[in-house]
């Protein structure tokens, strides 16, 4: 009979656990201990065979760090720096001790960014982006957050029925693939992904944010 109960306990609680959401607080526990202040954007880390991809989405990580209340460093501004401290090889840094950004720039965290992957299909309408977010402390050196997206950005346009008009669709569904902006579904991706980032102070949802309901460490979509 306590073999029953027990069982039924531990079934419960399984439950129970799954039931309940985790809160950004809880997700992200580091971030609001911190409360960083001023990040310091690193140059991209491309595993792809697209060597432009770096250049491309190192643009795309300011304003949407802005946007959820932080003090970033101009990308532009802090290049001649990365390279003059050899910095402009975030793969060394992205283990390793990072407070020499806090010493010069006086960073409280350093974004680093992965590309896995950065391509487009052209007739089938997809740009595909999958990118790792690793915010990591000046100070510390733990990882604050963390998070990685795999973003298919759909360009795809309908031509209308069938025969002729399909046709239609899908040179015109190529056409608009070719031409759609890497640096636009890299926007895309950073927007998605770190819609779950803790705000920083200069957002009106700082500290406020931290019983929201986290999402998933990994995500995929499809986005228009």
């Amino acid at each position: 009979m306590k073999k029953y109960i027990l069982f039924a306990l531990v079934v419960v609680a399984m439950f129970s656990s799954c039931s309940t959401p985790m809160t950004m607080g809880k997700q992200y526990p580091a971030m609001y201990e911190e409360k960083p202040l001023t990040i310091a954007i690193m140059p991209p880390i491309n595993q792809t065979t697209h060597a432009e991809a770096k250049d491309y989405f190192y643009t795309t990580l300011y304003m949407p760090l802005c946007e959820k209340g932080y003090y970033v460093f101009s990308p532009y501004l802090t290049m001649e720096m990365f390279q003059q401290e050899s910095a402009y090889d975030a793969e060394q840094f992205i283990e390793g001790d990072i407070s020499i950004f806090q010493n010069i720039l006086g960073a409280d965290a350093a974004m680093f960014t992965i590309i896995k992957d950065w391509r487009r299909n052209n007739v089938g309408g997809k740009l595909t982006v999958n990118v790792e977010y690793i915010l990591r402390s000046t100070k510390t050196g733990q990882t604050l957050y963390t998070r990685e997206g795999q973003i298919k950005v759909d360009t795809s346009i309908s031509g209308g029925g069938g025969g002729f008009g399909s046709l239609v669709g899908m040179i015109a569904t190529a056409v608009n693939t070719a031409a759609t902006d890497k640096v636009i579904a890299g926007r895309k991706c950073n927007a998605f992904v770190l819609s779950d980032l803790p705000a920083g102070k200069y957002s009106t949802w700082f500290e406020k944010d931290a019983t929201n309901q986290a999402g998933k460490k990994t995500i995929k979509a499809t986005i228009k």
